[in-house]
C-alpha cells in the first residue's frame, strides 16, 4: 500500500455514529460522532429515524475527514460496525425507509414471542439460529412492520401494498449495516455476523431459511445478500460523486459486538471479550464448529474471512449496563458519568441496596422480556451514593451471571476477560469487575475497539494488513486488574444479587401488548 493511506470505520450504534480513521499502526488518526434521537411511541417501544441516522454518518464522514485534512481517496478501505437487531424496510428505488427502525431494545413484539413459546417453536428456533425466541430479534420487528408500517412520506400506501411491494422486492429489508451499505454503494448486502442476528437465518448451513421465513411471513426477495465479514470481493464500491467524493470500497462489515471480537484479536477458540456500551455482550470464540448452549447463552457467527470457514462464538446479551449510568443521570442522582467512581468510593458498600436495571426486560441468562427494573434493600439511611454503588456492581453481577454460563457450556476455565466501551474508562468499575468475577480484566490501549475491528476487517479485505498476526502485533494492553476482594465475600454478594434478580422478573404482566 502507498503511503499515507489509511483506513475507516463507521460505527454506528445504539445513540449515535461515529467515524475513525486508522494508519496502519492501528492508531485513531481522526475521528468525529453525532447522536441522534431516541423515539419512544410508547412504554416498551424504541425507535430510530433512518434518515436522520444516514445524515448524522454523512456529517462525521465528512468532519472527521476535513478535521486532519486527509483525502477521500487516501482510505484503501472502509468498514462498517452496527448496532444489530435493529431493523428498517426501504424503498428499493427512493432509498426512503417506509417507518421508523425498530431498535433492538424495542419490545413491541413481546406477545408475539409468547405465542411461539405457547406453540412449542422455542427449541426449533434455537437449533436452526442458535438463539432464544425474543423481540430482542430482528425476525418479529420485520413482521411487525410489514402488518403496521405507515409510510413516512406525504403519499400513504395499503399494508396490502407494503406485502404485494415486498413480495415483489421493490422494498428492501434489513439491519443498519444492508441500510448503510444501500446508501454508500447501492448494493443489498449484509455480512454472515448481523444476518445470524435476525432469526431468520441457519447458521449451520449458512443460508436464509425459508421455513422461517415463512413463520414470519417475510418475503425472500426483500432479504439482503449474505457475504464474509471481511470480503476480498467487496460489497461495493462509494461513488464518485457522492458522499465521499471518491471510490472506496466498503470491504468490511460486522455486528458491534462481533466487530468488538474481532477488533480485540479474539481470533483464537476460548478468546473472550466484553463490550460496555448501552448494554454489554460478552462473546468467546469457539472455532469452526457450534456449541450448543445449555445455560441461557446464544449460539452466533463471530466473524468470516473469504475463504475461511465460519468462526462461531457463544453470547451472553446483557441490555441494560451503560444504559444504567445514563438513568442515573436522567434521575438527576449525578450530573455526569465521570462521578460514579467517586461517589462508589465514598461508601464501603451498598449497604444492601440492590438495583436490577432490567429497564427492557432481561437477556441472558434470564431471558425475561416482562422484567422490569428494581431496586431493593433500601432503608432511611440509603443515599445516593449507595444507589450510584449498587448501580455499578449490578453491571459486574449481570457479566459474572454470563461468565459462569459460558464456562458451564465451554467447559472451560476464563483466564482472562478483555473488556472494551465507555465504562471501562471507569477503573472503578474494571477492579470491581476482576472482584465479583475472579479474573483477570484486560483493557487495551485502544479501547475504541468495535470500529477497530470493522477497521481491520476492511483492511485485511483490501490488503493494508497482511495478516491476522500484524493485527495481533498491534493490540496492546493499557492496564490489567486482577482480583481484591476475598473470594468468599465475592460470592455472598452474588448470591445476594440473584435474589435481587428474582423479584425483577415477569413484572410487567399488564403493560406489554396493552
Amino acid at each position: 500500500m502507498p503511503e499515507h493511506t489509511y483506513v475507516g470505520a463507521i460505527d454506528q450504534g445504539t445513540t449515535g455514529t461515529r467515524f475513525m480513521v486508522f494508519d496502519h499502526a492501528g492508531q485513531v488518526v481522526a475521528s468525529a460522532y453525532e447522536k441522534h434521537e431516541q423515539i419512544y411511541p410508547e412504554p416498551g417501544w424504541v425507535e430510530h429515524d433512518p434518515a436522520e441516522i444516514w445524515e448524522n454518518t454523512r456529517t462525521v464522514l465528512e468532519g472527521a475527514l476535513r478535521e486532519v485534512g486527509i483525502e477521500a481517496d487516501q482510505l484503501a478501505g472502509l468498514g462498517i460496525a452496527n448496532q444489530r437487531e435493529t431493523t428498517l424496510i426501504w424503498d428499493r428505488e427512493s432509498g426512503r425507509p417506509i417507518y421508523n427502525a425498530l431498535v433492538w431494545q424495542d419490545r413491541r413484539t413481546t406477545d408475539r414471542i409468547e405465542e411461539l413459546a405457547a406453540e412449542g417453536k422455542v427449541e426449533w428456533i434455537r437449533e436452526r439460529t442458535g438463539l432464544e425466541a425474543d423481540a430482542y430479534f430482528s425476525a418479529t420487528k420485520a413482521e411487525w412492520l410489514l402488518e403496521h408500517a405507515d409510510p413516512i412520506r406525504p403519499e400513504r400506501i395499503r399494508p396490502d401494498d407494503v406485502r404485494e411491494r415486498a413480495e415483489a422486492g421493490d422494498l428492501l429489508l434489513g439491519t443498519i449495516d444492508s441500510w448503510l451499505v444501500y446508501k454508500l454503494t447501492g448494493n443489498h448486502v449484509t455480512d454472515v455476523t448481523n444476518a445470524s442476528r435476525t432469526m431468520l437465518y441457519d447458521i449451520r448451513e449458512m443460508e436464509w431459511d425459508h421455513e422461517l421465513l415463512a413463520e414470519f411471513d417475510v418475503p425472500r426477495a426483500m432479504l439482503p445478500e449474505v457475504r464474509p465479514s471481511s470480503d476480498d470481493a467487496h460489497y461495493g464500491v462509494t461513488d464518485a460523486e457522492g458522499v465521499l467524493g471518491a471510490e472506496v470500497p466498503v470491504a468490511g462489515a460486522l455486528g458491534d459486538q462481533q466487530a468488538a471480537l474481532f477488533g480485540q484479536t479474539c481470533f483464537d477458540a476460548g478468546d473472550a471479550k466484553n463490550t460496555y456500551g448501552t448494554g454489554s455482550f460478552f462473546l468467546m470464540n469457539t472455532g469452526d464448529e457450534p456449541v450448543d448452549s445449555e445455560h441461557g447463552l446464544l449460539t452466533t457467527v463471530g466473524f468470516q474471512r473469504s475463504g475461511d470457514p465460519v468462526q462461531y462464538a457463544l453470547e451472553g446479551a446483557i441490555f441494560v449496563t451503560g444504559a444504567a449510568i445514563e438513568w442515573l443521570e436522567d434521575v438527576e442522582l449525578i450530573d455526569d458519568p465521570a462521578e460514579t467512581a467517586e461517589l462508589a468510593r465514598s461508601v464501603d458498600s451498598t449497604d444492601g441496596v440492590y438495583v436490577v436495571p432490567a429497564f427492557t426486560g432481561l437477556g441472558a441468562p434470564h431471558w425475561d422480556g416482562r422484567a422490569r427494573g428494581t431496586i431493593v434493600g433500601m432503608t432511611r439511611g440509603t443515599r445516593r451514593e449507595h444507589v450510584v454503588r449498587a448501580t455499578l456492581e449490578s453491571i459486574a453481577y449481570q457479566t459474572r451471571d454470563v461468565a459462569e454460563a459460558m464456562e458451564a457450556d465451554a467447559g472451560i476455565d476464563m483466564g482472562r476477560l478483555r473488556v472494551d466501551g465507555g465504562a471501562v474508562e471507569n477503573d472503578f468499575l474494571c477492579q470491581l469487575q476482576s472482584d465479583v468475577i475472579r479474573t483477570e480484566i484486560v483493557r487495551p490501549a485502544v479501547d475504541e475497539t468495535t470500529a477497530l475491528g470493522a477497521a481491520y476487517a476492511a483492511g485485511l479485505a483490501v490488503g493494508y494488513w497482511d495478516s491476522v498476526e500484524e493485527l495481533r502485533d498491534n493490540w496492546q494492553i493499557d492496564r490489567r486488574f486482577s482480583a481484591r476482594l476475598d473470594g468468599d465475600r465475592a460470592d455472598e454478594m452474588y448470591d445476594r444479587w440473584t435474589d435481587a434478580v428474582e423479584r425483577s422478573l415477569d413484572w410487567a404482566t399488564d403493560e406489554v401488548g396493552d
